[in-house]
């Protein structure tokens, strides 16, 4: 079995931050229907353009292509270059990679919408379905665009997450008093959103969920079982929900390892995505569990990559603004938008932090403060 330091070193404390904060709200709310019809995206098509990146021809491919979501605090460069990228280039498969607004701290509102466009372009080039692959936020963020785009049900083939947050996490909704970044307030085990992303139904017909977790996550908690955070249960999709430790009983693979590193998770996403319904456990042979890491990673690199990965998640969740409350759910969520408008709110602004505005009240340091903002 694979061990190696590196697991909970730099991860326990960075990592248990990344995903942290989450929301409130007790009142009830009236759900617009699972059926309507989505309203039209506030992102324009050159953000949505600009934020694609893509690798082979998705036109005719025979094998179904991939869009890669990244997580909480960081950008697809950042979670998947140095591992699923590679993997998926290395096996034939075409790719795209979104980035998200803010390295994915902004409003999962706006995230949603980038995703439902990406969507939307993706399977207009391929001529046909995708399979969509996500790590933390980035494997919950895709249900947004399924639930409130009702069209991109259609286009999707597989939604493969990695420890997705799909019902927030308890851990560390202290980490939000007084503030913190929008999309961890939205990520709270009982945030409006979290709510709202849940509410009607949680999975849909023509769709397969595959919902990878670990029963020794630290941030997305609890995972000990399949009731867990990131577990999905009723509506028509086809699901499966499955821990690292249904293959491998000793893998003690946390967090951040599972949607980079880990090649149990790897072996069931390929599993789900080579064939028909979700991934499916018993397919996987045990031989997986000897193995140090997924394919796509470079052993002589892993270490720094991994690194890499945690400095900057430490570095987005010290510097990225706060605002002191959940972002309002948008209109179109409740069906309650102004007639003639379907818009969804837009995205709310920051605060700028304590430090942030003693600094801009010395004119010198205005340039260097802009940078930092």
């Amino acid at each position: 079995m694979r061990s190696w330091g590196l697991r909970f070193t730099l991860t326990a404390v960075l990592g248990a931050a990344a995903l942290a904060c989450f929301s409130s709200s007790a009142s009830a709310i009236s759900y617009a229907p699972v059926d309507i019809p989505g309203p039209p995206l506030d992102v324009s098509q050159a953000q949505l353009d600009a934020n694609l990146t893509c690798n082979g021809t998705l036109a005719g491919s025979a094998k179904t292509p991939v869009l890669l979501v990244p997580g909480t605090t960081v950008n697809p460069r950042v979670n998947y270059s140095w591992n699923w990228e590679p993997a998926l280039t290395a096996l034939g498969i075409p790719w795209c990679a979104v980035e998200l607004p803010g390295q994915a701290m902004e409003d999962i509102q706006i995230a949603g919408e980038y995703v439902a466009g990406e969507i939307r372009a993706m399977h207009a080039r391929a001529g046909g379905k995708i399979d969509v692959v996500g790590h933390s936020q980035g494997g919950m963020v895709p249900r947004w665009a399924l639930r409130w785009w009702p069209d991109t049900r259609a286009m999707v083939d597989d939604l493969i997450g990695f420890a997705p947050s799909n019902h927030g996490t308890i851990d560390a909704e202290a980490l939000c008093i007084p503030d913190c970044a929008p999309a961890i307030w939205q990520q709270r085990d009982n945030s409006d959103f979290v709510k709202a992303l849940n509410s009607g139904q949680e999975t849909f017909h023509g769709v397969s969920y595959s919902a990878i977790y670990t029963h020794t996550d630290e941030v997305v908690f609890p995972n000990l079982n399949s009731s867990g955070s990131s577990s999905l249960h009723g509506g028509d999709g086809d699901v499966a929900n499955v821990a690292l430790q249904d293959v491998c009983p000793l893998d003690v693979s946390e967090h951040l390892l599972i949607g980079t590193v880990d090649p149990v998770a790897y072996a069931l996403a390929i599993d789900a995505m080579t064939h028909p319904g979700p991934a499916d456990p018993s397919r996987i042979s045990a031989a997986v569990c000897s193995q140090l890491a997924m394919p796509g990673v470079n052993p002589l690199t892993l270490a720094t990559d991994f690194t890499s990965l945690t400095v900057a998640i430490g570095s987005t969740l010290a510097t990225f603004p706060h605002v002191p409350a959940e972002p309002k759910l948008a209109c179109y969520v409740t069906a309650t938008c102004p007639a003639g408008s379907s818009s969804p709110v837009k995205a709310q602004k920051p605060a700028r932090t304590k430090k942030h505005r003693k600094c801009r009240k010395r004119a010198r340091h205005r340039k260097r403060c802009n940078k930092k903002r």
